[in-house]
Parts: C-alpha cells; structure tokens; sequence
C-alpha cells in the first residue's frame, strides 16, 4: 500500500476525529487535508520514518484540531490548577456504569453546546477518550502531558457535560433543526437521540388527504419515517413555535408542528389546515426570515 492509499485509509477514522472536536465538518475537512500535506512534507521532504503511520496522523490531525480551537474567541480558560489536581490520582471520580447511559444519551443530544464550554484541552481528551476510546498514555502524548494529567482532562470535561449549565440547553428551534438535518441526512443515531421514548406523530385530517401518515407511536417507529425523508422541507415558525413546512409553488402546503419537552421531540402533527397553513412564516434559526 503507497503513502496515498494508506493516507486514504485513515481519512474517514481522522473525519470523525476533527469534526467531533471541532463541530464543523467542512472545517474538519480542512484538517484533514492539511494532515496529508504534513504526512506528504514530512515523508517527501523531510524523509521521516513513520513507525505507525495511524498514531502519527492521529497526533497530527488532533494538534491541527488544538491550534484551530485556540485561534477561536472567545477561549475558555485553563484551570492553572489543572496540572497539580492531576497528580493526585485520588481526585479522579468513580464513574457509574448507570452514569455513561446517561452521559450517552446528555451528549447526543446538546453535545456541541456543551462541548463549546470546554477549554481546548478538555474538549480533545473528552472527544478522544469518550467518542473514539483511546487510551490516556496515547492521549497525554497527543498533549504533551502525563497520562494521569489526560485522565483529569476528560473527568473535568465530563462532568461539565453530564451536568451542563442552563445556558447549554438547547432552545426548541436548535432541537427542530437538528431533527430535520439528521433526517435529511439519514442520521438515524441522531434521530433517535432527539426523540423522547414515547414520540409520536399525528396528522389533521387535510394533511392525511394530501397523503401523510395518521399516526406513528414509537422512537424507533418514528425516526424509522423520516430516516432520509424530508429533503425538501424549509424552516418556519407557525405563529411562535418553530416548526418545518414542505412548499408548493411557494406556499406552505403540509406543516410539521413540534413539541418539544426538555429538548427531545415528544411529539410532531402534520398539519395542512388552511387556518393553520396561514400563520406560517419562514425562518433562519430563531430569527424570521
């Protein structure tokens, strides 16, 4: 295998990586390429041996990950105490097996708002250690510190993700969005961590006529539906709820009516009523387009 199929090889493994740290996939992209032209430079140029070629991209990819963070304001600040609390292994939690179902289903659902909070250093050993499982030796010499030191790193990071301030909660019209994004995307992990256990979908009698489903009772049955469904559909609000609409000729022809409770879907109604349908306005985000 040559230096570019290997490079190939990694490059879904170092997707993953930059765009859960980073939140942004077109800018974890962008590492990634800039990883190739470091492993082409140093190979190339420089004539560096690379042992494991997986270990080198990964510390790569991660360091390219940390300078991008520091650039951005505002930059949480780092806990001068950090390195000292590390040293004492006593002052790292037992977790709760309980507890990692929890933070699971926690970080599905406002993971990028929380993970926003965390100073560069915690956000990598947390995406690190809890998304991707590497050990804390291969994590503290990604930051150049002592295992232990990594292993507070992503305890602090987790506890501020399992216990997220007010602030991080998602407001319904991010809830929505992302719904609608991961349904577009066939993103049916994501689906499913949006949705409350006893979501539902119902329907008013226009929009059974104009050919949607009565009723749908289930997580899985409704993320089931729109898997990969909803490509066309816009962002509105239908009076001061944000809701998503599909148009026709300009005009909302099928509304989808959220309820959201604690940031998960409890329930969405397809409604195509005129009365309804006339209160509908496009949005970007939160704000009336």
């Amino acid at each position: 295998m040559d230096r570019t199929e290997a490079f190939e090889a990694e490059r879904p493994r170092l997707l993953g990586i930059a765009t859960r740290v980073l939140g942004d996939h077109a800018e974890a992209e962008d590492v990634a390429q800039q990883a190739w032209l470091r492993l082409d430079r140093a190979v190339t140029r420089d004539g560096t041996e690379i042992d494991n070629l997986a270990a080198w991209l990964t510390t790569v990819t991660t360091r390219l990950c940390l300078d991008r963070l520091r650039s951005r304001t505002p930059v949480p600040v780092e806990d001068p105490h950090l390195e000292d609390a590390a040293l004492d292994p006593s002052s790292e939690p037992v977790a709760d097996p309980a507890d990692d179902v929890a933070l699971a289903d926690t970080v599905g659902i406002a993971l990028q708002a929380v993970i926003d909070r965390l100073s560069p250093r915690e956000r990598v050993a947390f995406v690190l250690h809890d998304s991707f499982g590497f050990d804390f030796a291969t994590i503290g010499a990604v930051l150049d510190t002592s295992p232990v030191a990594a292993r507070k790193l992503a305890s602090r990071a987790r506890a501020k993700v399992a216990q997220p301030a007010p602030e991080d909660a998602l407001a319904d019209w991010e809830v929505v969005d992302a719904f609608m994004a991961a349904a577009r995307g066939g993103d049916l992990e994501r689906l499913l961590q949006l949705l409350a256990p006893d979501a539902v979908v119902g329907a008013d009698e226009a929009a059974v006529l104009a050919g949607t489903p009565a009723s749908i009772e289930g997580r899985d049955e409704v993320a089931a539906f729109f898997n990969g469904s909803a490509q066309a559909a816009m962002a509105v609000f239908v009076g001061d709820r944000p809701a998503s609409a599909w148009f026709h000729r300009g005009a909302a022809a099928v509304v989808f009516d959220f309820e959201v409770v604690d940031g998960r879907v409890r329930a969405i109604t397809f409604r195509a009523e005129p009365s309804v349908l006339a209160r509908v306005v496009r949005r970007d985000g939160p704000s009336v387009r």
